[in-house]
């Protein structure tokens, strides 16, 4: 029990030597007194003392120069503000003029790029715009004043057979022409065809065009001779295009009556079309290329009269 460790005993034979600290306050007390002795006595304190040892006097006053940054021109001899109104704040304009508030912006000269997006179609021969029909005038369409509210459409229909329902729907510009009474234009399904359809006229103009076929396009055209009435075609359960929700007290969709009038020599092909829809372009706003899902859509006079060029057509042979 008495006896110590090794360790213990080989501690007290040899102590470890004690490692003398640095201390900062009394090692520096010695620099500090021989600093000290180069400054100024206690009694001018710092601030006040260097102003009165030397203060730096001003050239244009002759006066002590007082603190922050020196005159940049003589008390009074200030140079006048240049002529003009005066320059905002910012970086300064690109061309150097300072246009005053009231001036009106200045048109940038020169072509402008045109809005939307780039022709899909190649340009024919370099020239700037697709090729237009070249018409004489003698072939040039025209509408006569007397025509001035009638209203132009174009209007779809499927030429190849196709079953819905066991019942073909395949209706052509051939089969128009066959028909010996005024055909109902039934089937139409859309809110905004059938609102087309309810604003058709008597003496109405429209398009026949095949669609879902393998070329699409303009094959001829008809004209309205019966406004709209309700389409019986909804109220058969019989038929491809029965509408539960069309009641005869309360007709959902309408139908006109068209009559043959013209079948074209010449297609005007959906893809002629878009030729011409570029931006800028006479078809620009064709309304079924915009809207491509739409059966029946509207045609402006102008837009008429440029697809009976591209047939090769004249607005006079329609009568």
């Amino acid at each position: 029990m008495g006896r110590k460790r090794k360790s213990e005993g080989a501690a007290d034979s040899n102590p470890p030597k004690r490692v003398r600290k640095p201390n900062f306050n009394a090692d520096f007390l010695f620099i500090g007194l021989s600093i000290d002795s180069k400054l100024p006595s206690a009694s001018c304190e710092g601030h006040s003392c260097r102003q009165s040892a030397n203060p730096a006097i001003d050239p244009y006053t002759g006066e002590p120069r007082k603190r922050g940054r020196p005159r940049k021109y003589p008390p009074g001899q200030e140079p006048p503000p240049p002529p003009g109104p005066k320059r905002g704040r910012g970086r300064p304009r690109k061309d150097g003029t300072i246009r005053s508030p009231n001036s009106a912006p200045e048109t940038p000269q020169g072509p402008k790029r045109p809005v939307g997006r780039p022709r899909k179609n190649p340009v024919q021969n370099g020239t700037e715009t697709p090729s237009r029909p070249i018409l004489s005038e003698s072939e040039e369409p025209k509408i006569d004043d007397e025509e001035s509210d009638r209203s132009y459409w174009l209007m779809k229909a499927e030429p190849e057979s196709r079953m819905e329902k066991g019942v073909d729907v395949k209706f052509s510009i051939d089969d128009l022409q066959a028909a010996e009474k005024p055909e109902p234009w039934d089937g139409v399904r859309n809110p905004v065809a059938r609102n087309h359809i309810r604003a058709m006229k008597k003496g109405d103009y429209a398009f026949f065009y095949h669609s879902n076929c393998k070329v699409p396009g303009v094959v001829g055209m008809m004209e309205i001779v019966q406004e709209h009435t309700p389409d019986e075609s909804a109220f058969d359960p019989a038929h491809p295009y029965y509408d539960p929700k069309s009641k005869r007290d309360n007709p959902k969709w309408e139908v006109v009556h068209v009559e043959f009038r013209r079948k074209f020599k010449k297609m005007v092909t959906l893809n002629d079309l878009k030729a011409h829809a570029t931006p800028g372009g006479p078809l620009e706003d064709l309304q079924v290329l915009k809207q491509t899902r739409l059966s029946v859509s509207s045609v402006t006079p102008a837009q008429w009269k440029f697809i009976l060029g591209l047939a090769g057509e004249s607005s006079e042979s329609a009568e």
